[in-house]
């Protein structure tokens, strides 16, 4: 069950993302929260929040798929991709990532602790 559990609140996180729904993403989230965005820069819970409450982020589409869930005890990790359309202080900030989000199971359930993002794109030129 924990997989399926874990997949409705990927569901439910990448929609509250594109409402803008700080009150459910603030739910969905443990205090010590923290986000690697796909730069390198870390937000903690209340800056990631802050980018919807200031209306510096719009996110248009968030589409979380090809997820893998694993599940040890009472952490999980979910790796997929996140492809998302989106503005942050005017700027287009559309993309494709590797995501990976780290979950931890407590008395109300699943909330996420992490989430770290990776560009993908294409293999270099010797890759191929």
């Amino acid at each position: 069950m924990d997989p399926e559990e874990i997949a409705e609140l990927g569901k439910r996180w990448a929609a509250a993302e594109v409402a803008g729904d700080t009150d459910t993403l603030g739910g969905m989230v443990v205090d010590g929260f923290r986000l690697v965005g796909p730069l390198g820069f870390v937000l903690d819970r209340e800056q990631w929040l802050d980018r919807y409450r200031s209306g510096a982020l719009a996110t248009l589409r968030l589409d979380w798929r090809d997820v893998e869930v694993r599940v040890h005890g009472d952490t999980a990790i979910a790796i997929g991709v996140h492809d998302q359309d989106a503005t942050h202080q005017g700027n287009r900030v559309d993309g494709t990532f590797r995501a990976t989000h780290v979950l931890v199971r407590g008395e109300d359930g699943w909330r996420i602790a992490g989430m770290h993002l990776s560009p993908m794109g294409a293999p270099p030129a010797f890759a191929r």
